[in-house]
């Protein structure tokens, strides 16, 4: 039996180049008269006696019927002939034939109201637990197509209805049971175990609430897991990987169970294969692309931090860069994550020489790559200011805070150089989007205050912040040579002190609530201190 209609997984045009240079066919019998393809012409004659049906409500019910009478047959067939599959065989070929003929309801969207309400989704679903696994992809299969993204276009609220439906009647559950009994060996199944995962995704695409459903209610996490920790890369491998980043990206609920699920350990396996080497394939770039997407999510609530660091992930990091390979950036962008208010990060990341590592980075030295080019390399240095003003604020005293503080005095005092360098090309951006704003409401375009400061943050105000942050911490050590460059670079830049202070007002003023009252409190009073000390 066929396997269910499907996006073409990436790897199986590996050969179709090859193809492409193949010497046509000898012309057939078909073709050999005067060039005319008789067979073309005999199946167009067959269509026009059986011309498609329009897609309208009597064409559902009717299809809906139909499908309906073949699965009470099959049901009855198999009770009947439990033994006997020759007894039941034909039935399970005519359900197969109905399943595919429902595909057409993918045509109208506006029509699965209909379906909902006539009780089809729980007929259709149950079919996902069918003993005959063809005829479960083929309803995997259906469910793809029903669900897809370019079908559902413009048509929400019928999309809602029926992933609602769906949802309740157990697909979630049904469809992750299936995947467990799936292998990779099989041409048929690997399709089938693409096809699920899409479906997966078309589904939290229609209802994003489905992203932590999916992970409550089934196992879904685990088999994701189990996937990317396998060594050889595929199409497969590469779609867990986006579903997998796709499931954390917006739900801390699911960063944390995949944490106590022992992802953290799992995705720096998964990344640590390619430590020393670069992928192979624009795919198995984009499969570690979504590994440290993944990563980095993972990252945001503390316990996995704590857990990153158990697992010699600040090692790994630094290896990577180390490496200078294609996960270079990826690495310091994982980095970023873990140290960003939390400490134990930053101190293990200079009890193992992360200092060495980084700052060449932070100087602009970045491993030459097809990919560096401008916006990458800016991506890295807005990344890098964030880790150093990390290590600022998780190392606040003793040797590992003075080791921090005599790299901007090393080499002549060359980061602090590179500090204004950066404050001054951030500076500029901000400005030219103030300017923007100016020009905007001379042609009477209002944005109202909250637009306008986002705009700015777009514009590079974050990272001009986060170095006026480390231009506090560096006055506020009170160390002589220090505060002397500083005081050199801004008159240079015919710059006061007031204006690093405005930097950090707004800073002040902007700092949000979502950590908790007494945590916006204490990060006020911190910038208050710096406003104070200069």
């Amino acid at each position: 039996m066929e396997a269910a209609k499907r996006k073409r997984n990436p790897a199986e045009y590996e050969d179709d180049e090859y193809d492409t240079f193949k010497q046509p066919p000898p012309p057939s019998s078909a073709t050999a008269n005067g060039g005319i393809d008789l067979s073309l012409l005999e199946a167009l004659e067959k269509s026009q006696q059986n011309p498609v049906e329009v897609l309208d409500i009597k064409t559902v019910k009717k299809l809906v019927l139909a499908f309906e009478r073949r699965l009470k047959e099959n049901i009855a067939a198999r009770l009947k002939y439990p033994d006997q599959p020759e007894k039941f065989a034909d039935s399970e070929v005519e359900l197969h034939e109905e399943i595919e003929k429902l595909k057409i309801l993918a045509g109208g969207p506006e029509f699965y109201p209909e379906l909902v309400n006539l009780g089809t989704i729980a007929s259709i679903t149950s079919l996902l637990n069918h003993e005959n696994t063809d005829i479960a992809i083929d309803v995997v299969g259906l469910l793809q197509d029903l669900t897809d993204e370019d079908v559902l276009e413009d048509n929400d609220e019928p999309a809602q209805i029926l992933v609602d439906s769906l949802v309740e009647n157990n697909s979630l559950e049904l469809l992750v049971q299936l995947l467990g009994k799936m292998s990779d060996s099989d041409p048929d199944e690997s399709a089938a175990i693409y096809s699920i995962l899409a479906t997966v995704e078309n589904f939290i695409e229609v209802k994003p609430s489905v992203a932590e459903l999916v992970c409550e209610r089934t196992k879904l996490m685990k088999w994701l897991l189990t996937r990317i920790k396998v060594r050889e890369f595929d199409g497969n491998k590469q779609y867990a990987s986006e579903i997998l980043a796709i499931l954390l990206q917006s739900s801390t609920v699911n960063q944390k169970r995949l944490g106590q699920l022992n992802g953290v350990d799992a995705l720096l396996q998964a990344v640590a294969m390619y430590k020393s080497k670069d992928p192979k394939t624009p795919d198995e770039e984009e499969m570690v692309e979504n590994l440290f997407d993944a990563l980095c999510c993972l990252l945001m609530p503390l316990e996995n931090k704590e857990k990153f660091v158990k697992s010699e992930g600040v090692e790994l990091m630094i290896i990577i860069m180390n490496q200078k390979k294609m996960c270079y950036g990826s690495a310091i962008r994982a980095l970023d994550f873990a140290m960003t208010n939390y400490p134990p990060a930053c101190e293990r990341f200079v009890d193992v020489m992360g200092l060495k590592t980084a700052f060449p980075a932070f100087m602009g030295k970045l491993p030459l790559s097809k990919k560096n080019k401008k916006r990458y390399k800016e991506e890295l240095e807005e990344r890098l200011v964030s880790l150093v003003a990390s290590l600022f604020g998780g190392i606040l005293r003793g040797s590992r805070r003075d080791r921090l503080l005599s790299k901007f005095v090393e080499n002549e005092c060359e980061k602090i150089d590179r500090l204004m360098e950066l404050y001054m090309r951030y500076s500029n951006r901000v400005k030219l989007e103030s300017e923007r704003f100016d020009q905007l409401e001379l042609d009477d375009l209002e944005m109202d205050e909250d637009e306008k400061y986002n705009r700015k943050l777009e514009a590079g105000l974050y990272t001009l912040q986060l170095i006026a942050v480390i231009l506090g911490h560096l006055w506020t050590s009170e160390h002589p040579r220090i505060r002397a460059r500083i005081d050199l670079l801004l008159k240079q830049q015919k710059l006061t002190k007031q204006d690093v202070k405005d930097i950090l007002q707004e800073y002040h003023d902007n700092i949000g609530d979502l950590e908790g009252p007494e945590e916006k409190e204490r990060g006020q009073s911190k910038i208050q201190r710096f406003i104070s000390s200069f």
